[in-house]
């Protein structure tokens, strides 16, 4: 019997789980993950036991990079630069024009008449240098040296005939990130800004920077949250709007949250989170929780919280997430608001599962949403961004062996690979700020929940690279839900996508690609801000904005670029925008719905248990 089949349907009960003696609610066989008992998976894994081991103990010492993907690129790089003799000039003469600048301002350095910053100037959002004492020599001089010597790096390895384009920002991508260790702010004796701290302090600021490195230290191998979150705690102080879970099984538990007015519309809302992250991220502190936000709109709210998986979930697979996930959700709202169309909310990768979900719905007839709003959710992987530069058959091999051994990815690999993203900002700047300068930056709401990481699935992170990274077959037409093929193109609901300026993990253009894609009338909206931040924008917080147009489903297409221009700029949070756009598409208020079913009654509150795990 499949899962679908043992999944719930609306006109049929469900039956009641059971509750131990510690209070926990155990999901019934229908509830449950399927058993898998893969033979020929299996057996290749005995056929390269040896192998998958060896690189899962190289991973430790690469970061988790394969070696041979990147060497490949390098090959490609250096190989086309040695057959290049034009393009080798170009290269000498432009390291010996900027070394001549160089020297030239050097000479002046100490003229009143000298300005720093004469040769070279930091690119607008590069703060490293931004303090006033970098225009002092010599540092000013180090960090121009640092800035050309950079530049001189970016065009050796751009432009180069004959690279493949994927090499090409492997290649500039990794230089990038050697260059930006080896910056002069990074390192005492070379960071004025240090300097004069350790003057001041009489060297304090390294007492504290050493105690701030063992800290984190011991977090680390400690694999818990930061020691300094005591007053960001889940259920206490984030997490905290009134609510109770009202089904679990064994991927999710469905949170309802309680009414804040007396009258609510009669569609209700459904969160759908990734599970690479905690759900809590839509309701943090209660001044800005989006879920705060709509119930005081007059909406009923669902959100699903993912179970972390651990090493007995190796087998779980992508299609679970959406079976377990999405649909089960769904049909426990149908329970609970009967006849009712679903306003249902996908972010980042929930955005993409809740894209694979809605086209199948669309396929099999099924019509329960009403609506579907995305946010920072790819549905074409072709243009994803530096996260996919190492997304190869290589990498991807490598990847699944370091998963292999322990059955799912680590918290810390995935966190890095988000790190690597903004180096400069949350790796090398943090070295400086923490342990040269001895300070801490307070925590925040959201720094607490981006370090409150989960795992992955040994079995769904692999399908994910492979069908949608690697092979791109949700965009192509190529992606299967239960053996059969599903397009994009069947969807009709009307579609709210939000894509954030400075995203790097799900890049706007991306994003923006939904519109050639569905046959739906799409209302597209770019908001400032990066992939958390931008969407967690409440109202009242001072520096946000957003552009936003609509497309309907017979309009013409509008390209990226022409879009900026034509779409209007508004000053604010994005959440009112929303929010009036899904009032024109639902009912009159009416009276709130009951808070769960009877048999939920074991269930816990707000925000449940999976959210600990």
């Amino acid at each position: 019997m499949s899962v679908v089949q043992l999944l719930p349907r609306t006109e049929q009960p469900v039956a009641p789980s059971s509750v131990d003696a510690a209070g926990i609610v155990s999901p019934t066989r229908a509830e449950r993950l399927p058993e898998r008992q893969d033979l020929d998976a299996r057996a290749e894994s005995d056929r390269y036991a040896m192998d998958r081991a060896f690189h899962a103990t190289l991973a430790r010492f690469t970061g988790g990079i394969s070696p041979v993907a990147l060497s490949l690129a390098y090959l490609d790089w250096g190989a086309h630069l040695a057959a290049a003799p034009q393009r080798q000039m170009e290269l000498a003469r432009s390291a010996l024009r900027d070394t001549g600048r160089l020297l030239e301002a050097a000479s002046h350095a100490i003229s009143p008449d000298q300005k720093p910053w004469s040769v070279i100037q930091p690119q607008g959002r590069d703060r490293r240098f931004s303090e006033p004492q970098w225009e002092n020599v010599p540092f000013n001089l180090l960090a121009q040296a640092f800035l050309l010597g950079e530049r001189w790096w970016h065009d050796a390895t751009r432009g180069v005939r004959g690279v493949s384009r994927t090499n090409e920002a492997i290649v500039e991508f990794s230089v990038r990130q050697l260059l930006d260790m080896l910056a002069p702010s990074n390192f005492a004796v070379t960071n004025p800004e240090v300097l004069e701290k350790t003057f001041q302090s009489g060297g304090e600021n390294f007492v504290f920077g050493w105690q701030n490195w063992c800290s984190d230290l011991m977090q680390l191998l400690s694999a818990g949250k930061p020691v300094d979150d005591e007053q960001f705690v889940v259920g206490r102080t984030v997490a905290v709007s009134r609510g109770k879970v009202v089904y679990r099984n064994d991927l999710m538990e469905l949170i309802q949250y309680h009414p804040t007015t007396a009258k609510v519309r009669p569609e209700p809302i459904l969160i759908v989170p990734a599970w690479i992250m905690k759900y809590y991220i839509l309701d943090l502190s209660p001044q800005n929780s989006l879920v705060r936000y709509l119930t005081g709109q007059g909406f009923t709210v669902f959100a699903i919280s993912w179970r972390n998986p651990d090493s007995k979930d190796r087998e779980v697979a992508f299609d679970d997430y959406r079976k377990l996930g999405v649909m089960a959700a769904l049909t426990a709202i149908g329970r609970i608001v009967p006849d009712r169309k679903v306003h249902a909310l996908g972010y980042c990768l929930g955005g993409t599962l809740l894209s694979i979900a809605a086209a199948a719905m669309a396929r099999d007839g099924d019509n329960r949403l009403g609506t579907i709003t995305l946010l920072a959710a790819q549905t074409d992987f072709t243009e994803a961004g530096e996260l996919t530069l190492f997304i190869n058959e290589s990498q991807v091999a490598f990847l699944e062996d370091i998963m292999w051994e322990r059955g799912y990815l680590d918290t810390t690999q995935m966190a890095g690979a988000f790190r690597l993203l903004r180096s400069n900002d949350l790796i090398w700047s943090r070295l400086s700020h923490d342990y040269l300068m001895g300070e801490r930056t307070p925590p925040s709401d959201l720094m607490v929940w981006n370090a409150d990481a989960t795992r992955l699935p040994y079995r769904m992170h692999s399908e994910y690279l492979r069908k949608l990274f690697l092979d791109n077959d949700l965009a192509e037409g190529r992606y299967h839900v239960d053996e059969r093929n599903i397009s994009l193109s069947d969807i009709h609901a009307p579609m709210f996508v939000v894509g954030t300026l400075k995203d790097h993990v799900a890049p706007w253009r991306s994003v923006y690609k939904i519109h050639y894609q569905v046959d739906a009338d799409v209302t597209f909206l770019l908001t400032s801000g990066g992939h958390n931040a931008g969407v967690v924008a409440p109202p009242g917080e001072p520096g946000h904005s957003y552009q936003v147009m609509t497309k309907a489903a017979d309009a013409p297409y509008v390209g990226r670029d022409e879009w900026v221009k034509l779409a209007p700029h508004v000053e604010g949070s994005w959440w009112p925008e929303w929010s009036k756009w899904l009032e024109q598409r639902s009912g009159e208020r009416c009276d709130p719905p009951k808070i769960g079913l009877e048999d939920a009654s074991g269930l816990p509150d707000a925000p449940g248990n999976y959210v600990h795990t």
